[in-house]
């Protein structure tokens, strides 16, 4: 049993091993007592990483574990008016802001620009799997260990200034997102595999955070002034 604090939950993470384990650690609870209240338990038997290494062999043991163990937090983070939103996440300034696209389309570069510009301003909330979560009246991106093959993220929760839907282009501009087109984008980079009560709960959720968050369509290619496109655009 190991105990984590996760975008302000706490996890029980059973028995974790490997990359799991390894990229967890800086969410250690400090309290490791078994009494406490419990927000999330994991538990990834053995028998699931054999039923889905059975499908997709090409995968080890190891990136399985992680993989499910991932899944099954993000399920869960729904009924804590929670999402997965497979975005770059970036704060400057005690503000967080996620770009979601497809992979390949150059989020994690955008905002590496940020980092090179804002320097000590600066700081990777999660470059690819942060967690979006509605706490009291407020909406707040939040680290995970789940945070892509270079394991970017920091155990943080910051409130979100906004969230930004990027594609290349060869001009830079802005604007914000059309409503039905982001429905179709955050569907499209969170989890969908849900029963019908958490797909319910999914879309009550992005609903909220819809009403509380600006949107906004980025075009952009790799250069300075696009970043400052986004972030004059986008700054709180």
């Amino acid at each position: 049993m190991a105990i984590y604090d996760i975008a302000g939950l706490k996890v029980n993470i059973v028995n974790p091993h490997g990359r799991t384990e390894k990229q967890a650690v800086p969410y250690l609870a400090a309290d490791q007592s078994e009494n406490q209240h419990i927000d999330i338990t994991i538990d990834i038997t053995d028998k699931r990483i054999k039923e889905a290494m059975a499908e997709h062999p090409e995968l080890r043991q190891d990136d399985w574990e992680y993989m499910l163990t991932g899944s099954d937090f993000y399920t869960e983070l729904i009924n804590f008016n929670g999402i997965l939103l497979h975005s770059s996440c970036i704060v400057v300034d005690d503000m967080a802001y996620a770009f979601s696209a497809d992979s390949g389309t150059g989020k994690s570069t955008h905002t590496q620009l940020w980092l090179d510009y804002f320097g000590d301003r600066a700081y990777m909330l999660n470059d690819d799997k942060p967690a979006i979560r509605i706490i009291g009246s407020k909406v707040y991106a939040c680290g995970t260990p789940f945070s892509g093959k270079y394991d970017y993220s920091t155990p943080k929760v910051v409130e979100l200034a906004g969230i930004c839907f990027l594609e290349r282009s060869t001009e830079n501009w802005i604007k914000q997102a059309d409503t039905a087109k982001a429905v179709f984008n955050i569907f499209s980079q969170t989890v969908r595999k849900l029963n019908r009560d958490k797909m319910d709960n999914l879309f009550n959720v992005i609903e909220e955070i819809f009403a509380k968050v600006p949107l906004y369509e980025l075009g952009c290619n790799i250069s300075q002034d696009a970043m400052l496109t986004s972030y004059n655009a986008m700054k709180r």
